[in-house]
């Protein structure tokens, strides 16, 4: 399973370098070892190789179930290290699957809008919260833009689009004893994606824009 990731990993570097003007900001944020949670902006499918090839560390996903349906891609994707998640996004196993993998001190990546946003980001899932404080995993910020303009891998388009992405710095939400409310769920859960925000271009902040724009002149 690690030769086929790494092998895929490898393919998507090459493809970004030959293909796309590729930069990567913050790889020195990432932590080399220990539970990380990945949480980024969603802009097309070509957001989970991105992130895939610009992270040194290896990382789990989820992804639709509808990819899953055949069954050599649906190998491979296992392979990957992916699992699939039920198309309205509320899935109690794929939630305890992505807990196991950051108990076992990996890297899960996942993309709290729950769909491709590429005109903007749009209010996320309070999953991520929940997932956060579940495991007091260390989270980790990334910003994509550019992969709107991606296709697929197959069907870069010329002249080469620009890929950004801009890891930031780690942090964790602190720890909260007994049931937490939705009402604190969705504050922490806008609170992670004004953090992802900040690493965007004011164009593509979308939902969290104004709030950043507050939060940076101290509002």
């Amino acid at each position: 399973m690690a030769v086929l990731y790494h092998t895929g990993k490898g393919f998507a570097q090459v493809c970004f370098t030959l293909f796309a003007r590729w930069d990567v900001q913050g790889r020195e944020n990432v932590p080399p070892r220990g539970r990380l949670l990945v949480v980024a902006n969603h802009q097309s499918n070509a957001d989970p190789p991105v992130l895939v090839a610009s992270l040194r560390r290896r990382i789990c996903f989820v992804a639709k179930e509808g990819l899953f349906k055949n069954p050599v891609m649906g190998a491979l994707m296992r392979a990957w290290g992916m699992h699939p998640l039920a198309r309205n996004g509320r899935d109690v196993v794929a939630l305890r699957w992505m807990i196991r993998r950051l108990e076992e001190e990996r890297a899960v990546a996942i993309f709290p809008e729950g769909t491709r946003s590429p005109r903007g980001m749009r209010k996320a899932n309070s999953g991520v919260a929940y997932l956060a404080l579940k495991t007091q995993a260390t989270i980790l910020p990334v910003g994509i833009t550019g992969t709107e303009n991606v296709r697929s891998l197959a069907r870069i388009p010329f002249p080469f689009c620009r890929l950004m992405v801009n890891i930031g710095q780690p942090f964790s939400l602190p720890p909260i004893d007994g049931k937490v409310s939705g009402a604190v769920l969705d504050s922490l859960t806008d609170m992670v994606m004004q953090r992802v925000a900040a690493l965007l271009p004011e164009e593509y902040q979308g939902a969290y824009g104004a709030k950043t724009k507050a939060a940076a002149q101290g509002q």
